[in-house]
């Protein structure tokens, strides 16, 4: 084993294990947390070592960068997430690349992916990005717009809404990420008895590599961790 996969090795094992602490102080099983390894700051060669090491699901912020390294990953059989803004003119190279987009921002960007879905005879599944913060920087529907989206939702013939992405507020201490985080997991119980199948907000994704212990003590469902999983490898 290389230096390099020592490090990300050892790095993996770390978050690993906070997961699993984290989840026993939830009273959850660590099968209940997804790990999504985010790679938007190293390279492919980088992100190609964490996928030998068997994490298999990364995700990009940038559809360029998903796209350049969907094409130098292509044997290995990764599961991409787009977590970050998705402009509409990117959704046609970006769907056939990805297992799911967690950052649906709005009701424009939904009807553009569910035209584009049915245009490609494919479905995807989706995470409505919600800015629980309020912070004026962020995009993401407003905790007060979601119910309102939620009901539109039988409208959409082939996508997919599988729960709701967050990020904590970029002021404030882990105190600050937690209320956002709990905010965000009553959101998503009152969204469940509205929401028109096939849509089933189960999916709640918070939490980063400074606060995913906190997101899963507060009911994550999928982690993204990035930093924590490169720390002292070379980009």
């Amino acid at each position: 084993m290389t230096n390099l996969a020592a490090r990300i090795q050892q790095n993996l094992d770390h978050v690993s294990r906070r997961i699993e602490e984290a989840a026993d102080r939830a009273g959850r099983g660590r099968n209940e947390v997804r790990l999504i390894a985010v790679t938007k700051y190293v390279g492919a060669d980088t992100a190609a070592q964490l996928v030998r090491l068997g994490c298999r699901e990364l995700g990009e912020s940038r559809p360029q960068q998903l796209w350049d390294k969907a094409a130098r990953l292509a044997e290995s059989d990764v599961r991409w997430h787009l977590i970050g803004h998705l402009q509409r003119n990117k959704i046609r190279r970006t769907l056939p690349l990805v297992s799911m987009i967690q950052s649906v921002d709005s009701l424009r960007l939904l009807r553009s992916l569910d035209t584009v879905a049915v245009e490609l005879d494919r479905d995807v599944d989706v995470l409505l990005e919600v800015n629980v913060s309020g912070d004026v920087e962020k995009h993401g529907f407003l905790a007060s717009e979601v119910a309102e989206a939620a009901r539109s939702l039988d409208r959409l013939s082939r996508v997919r809404v599988k729960g709701l992405m967050t990020m904590a507020s970029r002021q404030g201490d882990l105190t600050v990420a937690r209320d956002d985080f709990r905010r965000l997991y009553e959101l998503r119980e009152q969204l469940r008895v509205i929401c028109p199948q096939p849509h089933a907000i189960e999916e709640l994704s918070m939490g980063m590599s400074r606060d995913f212990d906190v997101a899963i003590e507060e009911g994550a469902t999928i982690v993204r961790v990035g930093s924590a999983l490169f720390e002292g490898a070379e980009p």
